[in-house]
């Protein structure tokens, strides 16, 4: 079985304290897997793409499925890739913005639940989004999404 490869875009705001820091945008993952979890159990909003797609344009299609928003105009910071433990390797963009996560519609995706039932539940895909400083952001993202936050605060100190 091929491992996947996913695209995201992490949307960024300096921090409203004016101490020069930065918070990020990022949604809990829904469904009953995740849904007692806190910690690494968080998301930047992402999603597969297969070789008819750009992983910049898969990024961008995510956002808009998995939030239900508009991508925040603006420059396109790139984050690189990782590979998480899975093997899936993510590649991910930041762009500066202020979204209101009340303003979110999150996607849905569908599987049977509970398990071996034969009945199909819907669930959203983040079902809840949030606005966290770095650090707080850091515990709360899955561990192979959390280089991405390095890579932004090196990537924003380098342009101010």
């Amino acid at each position: 079985m091929a491992v996947g490869r996913s695209a995201g875009l992490l949307v960024f705001r300096r921090s409203a304290a004016g101490d020069g820091g930065i918070e990020v945008l990022i949604g809990h993952m829904g469904g009953p897997f995740w849904a007692r979890r806190e910690e690494a159990a968080w998301s930047v909003p992402k999603g597969e793409y297969g070789p008819e797609e750009t992983p910049k344009d898969a990024a961008r299609r995510e956002f808009r499925e998995e939030l239900g928003l508009p991508v925040p105009e603006g420059e396109w910071l790139g984050l690189g890739e990782v590979r998480q433990a899975g093997g899936k390797t993510v590649t991910a963009w930041a762009v500066e913005g202020d979204l209101d996560p009340a303003a979110v519609v999150a996607g849905t995706f569908s599987m049977e639940w509970p398990p071996r039932s034969g009945v199909l539940a819907e669930f959203p895909e983040l079902d809840r989004v949030g606005w966290f400083t770095v650090e707080a952001a850091e515990a709360r993202l899955v561990a192979g999404q959390r280089e991405f936050l390095e890579r932004l605060v090196t990537r924003v100190r380098g342009r101010a």
